[in-house]
């Protein structure tokens, strides 16, 4: 049987969870004044988050996106556009809400791929 290895949070959740060679991450937002700082800064945590198991942003297989602001579309599309060569994007969704903290602009989950059944 694989093992089973969760990156905790002080809250209910995993921030990710490694399982039969894939990653599922939780929850990643970033922090700070206007969308392109939390942006930024959720890339960022997602990017700790994945190092922590090995892995780059380049091992993303599928991403889930959530914008407070879908004005805020084209500017999280230059980030990827940054971080991310053209042939290498990860498969992605998308989508607008309301979130709980009134503070929050951005936040992503997703699949990433370590290619280690044993993980």
């Amino acid at each position: 049987m694989s093992e089973i290895v969760r990156t905790p949070t002080p809250y209910s959740y995993s921030s990710a969870v490694a399982a039969g060679g894939f990653v599922f991450l939780g929850l990643h937002r970033g922090f700070g004044n206007d969308f392109t700082e939390q942006m930024a800064g959720t890339l960022d945590h997602l990017s700790r988050t994945l190092d922590g198991h090995g892995l780059a942003l380049s091992h993303l297989v599928k991403l889930h996106v959530w914008l407070k602001d879908i004005n805020d579309l084209p500017s999280m599309e230059r980030y990827f556009a940054e971080r991310f060569p053209p042939a290498g994007f990860p498969a992605r969704m998308t989508s607008t809400t309301q979130f709980i903290d009134e503070d929050c602009l951005v936040m992503v989950d997703g699949v990433a791929f370590s290619g280690d059944s044993s993980a």
